[in-house]
This record gives C-alpha cells, sequence and structure tokens, in this order.
C-alpha cells in the first residue's frame, strides 16, 4: 500500500541519483563510438519509452479526472524538453541537444526536487512522474558521455532566447486561459522553492536571475575542461548522426 509522498525519503532520493549515476556507466559500457548500432538502439528505446510514458502519463490524469487548462496541453518547461530530447536521441545534432541539456538540468531537475505527487514509491502516479522527469535528465547525460555531444558559448545565448520563447507563449496561454504554465501568475499549491520568493509578480525576477545563472553553472566544467586542455572550444552547428 503506497504511503504519502516523503520529500527526500528514500524513495525520492533513489529517483534522484539513478538518473544522474546510470547514464555514464551504460555510456562506459556501450562505447557508442565503437558499437553504433547498439548505441542507435539504445537512443530509440529512450525516445520511445519517454512518449509512451508521457502518454501513459496523460491517460493517468484522464482516467483519475485530473485533467484541466493546467495541464492538458504541453506547455510545461518539462514537455518542451521532452521534444527537445527525444528529437536529439533520435538524430543527434547541435541545436536540440544544447536545449534539452539546459532545459533538463535547470528545469526539470527543479520539478524532480520538489514532485507534484501525493503518493509514494509504488504508486503508479509516482513511477510514471520519475520515469518522466527522470528519463530527459538521463538521456540528456547518456548523449553527453556516450556521444560526446557538450554545450558551447553560443549555446548558452541559445538556450536563453529559447526560454524566452517558451515563456512568451506560456505566459500568453496563461493570460487568455488563467492557466498557471511556467508557475508564471502564481505560485504552486505544492512545495516548490518558490515558497522561499518573494510574492508573485516579483517571483519571476528572480526566476529570471536564477535561471541565467544557473545556465551558467551547468555550463562550467565544460568551460573549465577546456581551460585545463589550453584550448577555447569554437561553437558547433551540428553534428553527425553516430
Amino acid at each position: 500500500m503506497p504511503q504519502p509522498f516523503q520529500l527526500f525519503g528514500t524513495s525520492h532520493l533513489i529517483g534522484l541519483v539513478l538518473p544522474f549515476v546510470l547514464p555514464p556507466l551504460v555510456a562506459a559500457l556501450v562505447q557508442p563510438k565503437k558499437r553504433p548500432e547498439l548505441d542507435k538502439w539504445i537512443r530509440w528505446v529512450l525516445g520511445v519509452s519517454m512518449a509512451m510514458n508521457w502518454a501513459a502519463w496523460m491517460l493517468l490524469l484522464h482516467g483519475k479526472g485530473w485533467l484541466g487548462v493546467d495541464n492538458e496541453f504541453p506547455l510545461n518547461l518539462c514537455d518542451w524538453a521532452t521534444v527537445a530530447t527525444v528529437v536529439t536521441l533520435f538524430s543527434p545534432n547541435q541545436r536540440t541537444y544544447e536545449l534539452a541539456y539546459f532545459w533538463a538540468l535547470a528545469g526539470t531537475l527543479q520539478g524532480m526536487l520538489t514532485p507534484d505527487v501525493q503518493l509514494d514509491y509504488p504508486d503508479i502516479q509516482f513511477i510514471l512522474f520519475f520515469i518522466f522527469h527522470g528519463g530527459i535528465i538521463a538521456s540528456v547525460l547518456y548523449m553527453t558521455f556516450g556521444l560526446k555531444l557538450r554545450p558551447y558559448p553560443i549555446s548558452i545565448l541559445r538556450a536563453i532566447e529559447w526560454t524566452l520563447v517558451y515563456a512568451g507563449v506560456a505566459g500568453l496561454f496563461d493570460w487568455v486561459s488563467g492557466a498557471n504554465y511556467g508557475m508564471l501568475r502564481m505560485k504552486p499549491p505544492y512545495p516548490t522553492v518558490l515558497d522561499w520568493m518573494p510574492p508573485w509578480p516579483w517571483y519571476i525576477g528572480v526566476l529570471v536571475l536564477m535561471g541565467a545563472a544557473s545556465t551558467l553553472i551547468y555550463y562550467a566544467p565544460f568551460f573549465v575542461l577546456d581551460r585545463v586542455r589550453g584550448r577555447n572550444e569554437p561553437a558547433r552547428d551540428a553534428v553527425a548522426t553516430p
């Protein structure tokens, strides 16, 4: 019998750790550059699984009568991150990878830290939520460690530009429909980091600053690596499919 969800309980911590631990291990075992067919099979399985999990999540919400204007449209940042991730899994390329990378770590991870679930493992909502969100992070990290995809300085600017596009689309829809995609109209009713921020609309400015700072933080390992290797990598616009 599932118990009420416990923030940072055992199940929550396992769900947070696995997406970061498994991808580098799998990439090291598979060695995608040496086994391109196996790598392609893994990427396609991940992509199809993410799409099926998203469909299962929507069916769950529909079955429980939880669908509404706030969640029946693909206007959460995690939805956009899913699209960018699945596209990159099926056809590796720089443009969608860098969006998936920054959105997964700067956005999806925040959702996993304060998940909108009521019951703990093995409740189906818990399982689908963490497969959905953890799958984005795991897929991005697998492609980072396995395919050696990575962000470049120009990626930061493009990620910020597309995030502003997302905010504009979500904000316009919120204004027209009264929804709360992107948490742009109000703080959510469940615990989040926004609880520590000023009231609406002032927390939106804090979110913008946090988003910009997190983008720089998640690029920092590559910046340091380039300096250690004594080179400044040029911007990359595309990579060939393995």
